[in-house]
């Protein structure tokens, strides 16, 4: 199963000054159960933000400009790549925006955790896809002061 898995403003904002602009107890719980004993697919920016392999799990880099290796850590030059890397692995891929697009047109489902908040000079969103091509599971609201809702978007055979 390629996934795809994102946290996105009202505005469709994923990033602003090269992080997250949120933080809320809770949101990330859902992306280590995931991911955790799968594989997880980065852009090398979105890695270098991390600075460090997450634990658990295959990571696998897309970057054409340097190379990782080390233990659960390998790098790709595209997402094909990395597909082809994790075998018959449940991959996530986790980011940035170019990633995402690459990976849009492959993805099965997307695991997209929507956070009610407008992000104010965001630059980074999440891009465009047409939501007629999945099915829609709304599930649960969480969040104190900022609330979010996990979406599954499973793309229609």
């Amino acid at each position: 199963m390629v996934g795809l898995i994102v946290a996105r403003s009202k505005n469709n904002v994923i990033g602003k000054n090269g992080q997250i602009p949120w933080r809320i107890k809770g949101e990330q719980k859902q992306f280590k159960e995931l991911t955790t004993g799968n594989v997880v697919v980065m852009g090398r920016k979105s890695y270098e933000e991390i600075g460090h392999p997450l634990p658990n799990r295959l990571n696998i880099i897309v970057s054409k400009t340097k190379k990782y290796e080390g233990e659960n850590l390998m790098t790709a030059s595209s997402v094909q790549e990395a597909i082809e890397l994790a075998g018959d692995a449940n991959i996530y891929i986790s980011g940035g925006y170019g990633l995402y697009k690459e990976a849009m047109p492959l993805v099965e489902k997307m695991y997209i955790t929507e956070v009610d908040t407008v992000v104010e000079d965001g630059d980074v969103f999440f891009p465009e896809f047409n939501a007629e091509d999945f099915d829609v599971e709304i599930g649960e609201t969480g969040g104190d002061e900022i609330k979010y809702t996990r979406t599954v978007y499973t793309r229609k055979s």
